[in-house]
């Protein structure tokens, strides 16, 4: 597989737009990995509160905030794609804990 091309790099924008498919493939696969991480932690939650959990997501979102502002990202606009993930996430993890034998 050939090395991701820096954009300055890019001569054309199939090239751009090449290596943008790239990092969404990564992305994609990131996500894949979460998910199953989340798949795990629904067998450690005791009800529904606990999988919400709201002090963690505030906890959480404050510090995807900060990452955002160190990579030099708007932390709102880090801030909302945090948020929709999370809660499509807390979606399968409900689903997960209410399928759990002993829920």
């Amino acid at each position: 597989m050939p090395r991701p091309k820096p954009p300055t790099a890019c001569a054309n924008l199939d090239e751009v737009r090449a290596e943008i498919d790239r990092i969404d493939r990564d992305i994609v696969a990131a996500l894949g990995r979460r998910r199953g991480y989340v798949h795990a932690a629904a067998r450690f939650k005791t009800d529904e509160a606990s999988v919400r959990a709201p002090e963690r997501l505030a906890a959480m979102i404050a510090e995807r905030r900060r990452w955002a502002e160190a990579a030099e990202l708007p932390p709102d606009l880090v801030e909302h794609l945090f948020r929709d993930l999370v809660a499509a996430f807390t979606a399968l993890e409900l689903a997960d804990w209410h399928s759990a034998p002993d829920c």
